[in-house]
């Protein structure tokens, strides 16, 4: 998915934007009470967040502490990474993304959403599995504001809050059950968390896949414009631990 204008990762920039390495900026940021560090590599606990935060041009230390930090044959995320994999690395799926943010939303609260909290997890969790927006843990919900709507007790829809570079925030996990589905209630959501954003002085930002079509029809109806083209890219680590000299 290209568009004029439009940067993508493999495009030089002037200056590093902090949007640019957005799981590093919320972990070195906001989300450093979540960090868990070997190095220069930053990860979300695994119940809370599989994104994690590499330097953005990352050395033979980095990818060894990563692998040290990950424990050998796992699957760890490296969305935006464009480069080579070291030897031994084996990419496991490589999804082309884009990245959008606010110009223009009309953000407002919606009268019909519910503060989500621990207690709704398994709810939450049943709802990501039947719609699948993408990944959500046990401990997600830690990462920001969760909104849903319930119907006759039942959560039918949700939206919240994930990355959190500094001055900005990440709207996630936007899923409604089938069975409820064009009653614009995932719109209602997501202008309502931008509206917990903007209350906060920050701005929304999103991400999704570049074949999402439905979804990026939405989100450029609703007033987010495409901010840059990105790669969602998931890699196995060595099954043998590299030995640093």
């Amino acid at each position: 998915m290209s568009h004029a204008g439009i940067p993508d990762i493999g495009t030089p920039h002037a200056a590093p934007h902090v949007l640019d390495n957005p799981a590093h900026a919320s972990l070195t940021g906001p989300h450093a009470r979540f960090a868990e560090r070997r190095g220069r590599v930053l990860r979300y606990p695994v119940d809370v967040s599989p994104w994690l935060g590499m330097p953005d041009v990352p050395t033979a230390e980095d990818w060894a502490d990563l692998a040290a930090l990950a424990g050998p044959g796992a699957e760890v995320p490296l969305s935006g990474y464009v480069g080579e994999l070291p030897d031994g690395w084996e990419t496991m799926f490589s999804v082309d993304g884009v990245q959008f943010v606010d110009d223009g939303l009309a953000a407002a609260p919606e009268p019909e959403a519910i503060r989500l909290g621990l207690a709704d997890v398994p709810e939450m969790l049943d709802l990501i599995a039947r719609t699948q927006p993408g990944p959500f843990l046990p401990r997600t919900v830690e990462m920001g504001t969760y909104l849903g709507i319930r119907r006759d007790g039942a959560l039918i829809a949700m939206a919240g809050e994930r990355l959190h570079p500094p001055g900005w925030t990440e709207i996630s996990a936007v899923c409604t059950d089938p069975a409820f589905r064009g009653e614009g209630l995932a719109t209602r959501l997501i202008l309502a968390v931008a509206h917990g954003i903007r209350e906060r002085g920050e701005t929304p930002f999103l991400h999704t896949s570049a074949r999402n079509t439905n979804a990026i029809g939405l989100y450029e109806s609703l007033g987010f414009r495409l901010r840059r083209t990105t790669r969602f890219l998931a890699a196995r680590t060595p099954e043998r631990q590299p030995v640093m000299s």
